[in-house]
């Protein structure tokens, strides 16, 4: 039966204020020949068991019939998930979008935040971390805002070398400001090129990714110098976190403020979200980081307890003066990168990063050997840009029909690099697959 919850007169009432004699009126907006003139053929009812069959059936018809070799990373990263992750997570008790205002019924939700904060903390080398953010292109437009608001200056650095949708983010975010963006351009071994902000004592910022989007570390030491002398804060951003499992952090280096993408922690690819924004700082600047944060406390009998702490930031309480718009955060996508970290541990983290750095390695080896250029000299994690011969982008094709996704063109990112792809490898790509890949290719 349908269930009609206006009465005739509700609807006679809703007609009235909107000015229209009948409910075929509200439509008449939409042209005659868009319109469905008969009913949909929709099949019977089915029983749970019969409906769980045929969605189990049409899942599987959306399925290639054959695995891709992909080579592709640029901000998103195939990494195997162990099954602790994907169980843990969805725990009825984890598997909601509840805000935890509430302390007294929220001690594990509450818990389980706080010790994403102290991960992340960890990860990135800083003093503490909020409780996440949407996703890095936001965590590091909200940096760059942060800065603005700490410095009181109104110009902003930034690499060009830093993900291209993340600098898209960054300058719709300040648009409506009077802040001006400048962009720092490459050295030629594929790092950023300080030297044009040495001296300079207007930024309020110098915005840098390492590893770059071309996969290269970054001396972020030799940059925190810079900063220091011209009394601007340093933002460290990044797309792959597992490279701090093998490099040094960038709070090691002196960073101000470490923002970016957590999707390697724990998080699938699922064709490009939801994404984790990690946000993590020095103690000095939390009064003005944007975004929810979780501290420790003890009641009044002295058991420890969990709490939603120094919400004065928040737009409900301060309005136009909050220190952003953010208010919530992408919990779940915390709780698995938190379970993924606790699985590995420290060990296994380091472990899983030098993988990931030798199978890279391999075939960075293998193309050279095959004559393929290797243009940047500086060290690189998980990814590599290579430069092809001439005519390659046929290659590219020929290789897509056999299931095989050779890197990513920058030509669309960067024009002065044509013919120049992007390669990524991580633990999921097997020697097997890569030797497969280097006997298609001339």
């Amino acid at each position: 039966m349908r269930y009609l919850p206006h009465t005739e007169n509700d609807i006679s009432v809703m007609l009235d204020a909107v000015k229209k004699e009948t409910l075929e009126d509200l439509f008449t907006v939409i042209p005659e020949n868009c319109k469905r003139k008969d009913l949909l053929a929709l099949p019977g009812a089915l029983t749970e068991w019969e409906l769980d069959s045929l969605m189990k059936t049409r899942a599987g018809a959306n399925a290639s019939p054959t695995e891709y070799t992909v080579f592709l990373g640029a901000g998103s990263y195939n990494h195997f998930i162990p099954e602790t992750v994907s169980y843990l997570i969805g725990r009825s008790e984890f598997a909601t979008s509840y805000t935890p205002y509430q302390p007294e019924v929220s001690q594990g939700t509450l818990q389980a935040i706080y010790e994403y904060q102290t991960f992340a903390a960890m990860l990135t080398g800083m003093d503490l971390s909020n409780a996440s953010l949407y996703d890095g292109a936001t965590a590091l437009a909200e940096a760059c805002l942060m800065a603005l608001r700490i410095s009181k200056k109104n110009t902003i650095a930034i690499s060009t070398l830093i993900h291209p949708h993340y600098r898209h983010v960054v300058n719709t975010y300040l648009e409506p400001t009077d802040c001006e963006v400048i962009e720092i351009p490459m050295l030629e071994s594929g790092c950023t090129d300080f030297s044009v902000i040495s001296g300079e004592r207007e930024l309020a910022a110098v915005v840098v990714q390492s590893p770059n989007f071309f996969g290269c570390i970054e001396n972020i030491e030799e940059l925190s110098e810079i900063c220091r002398k011209g009394d601007s804060l340093l933002i460290s951003s990044f797309t792959e976190p597992l490279a701090y499992g093998l490099f040094k952090t960038p709070g090691e280096q002196g960073a101000d403020i470490v923002c970016g993408e957590g999707q390697s922690l724990g998080i699938p690819v699922s064709f490009g979200g939801p994404g984790l924004g990690i946000f993590t700082t020095r103690s000095k600047y939390v009064r003005s980081m944007p975004g929810r944060l979780v501290g420790k406390t003890k009641d009044k009998n002295g058991r420890r307890g969990f709490v939603l702490t120094l919400a004065t930031r928040e737009q409900h309480i301060r309005r136009g003066r909050a220190t952003s718009n953010i208010c919530t955060n992408s919990s779940l996508c915390a709780l698995a990168a938190t379970i993924y970290m606790s699985s590995l541990g420290k060990t296994g983290f380091r472990n899983l990063a030098k993988i990931n750095y030798d199978k890279s390695e391999y075939l960075k080896k293998k193309l050279t050997d095959k004559g393929y250029d290797i243009p940047f000299a500086a060290p690189a994690f998980n990814e590599f840009v290579v430069k092809c011969p001439d005519g390659f982008r046929h290659t590219y094709d020929e290789l897509l029909k056999k299931h095989i996704v050779a890197g990513l063109p920058l030509a669309k990112y960067y024009p002065e690099l044509t013919e120049h792809y992007l390669f990524c490898v991580t633990e999921t790509s097997s020697k097997e697959s890569m030797d497969a890949f280097l006997k298609e290719i001339p």
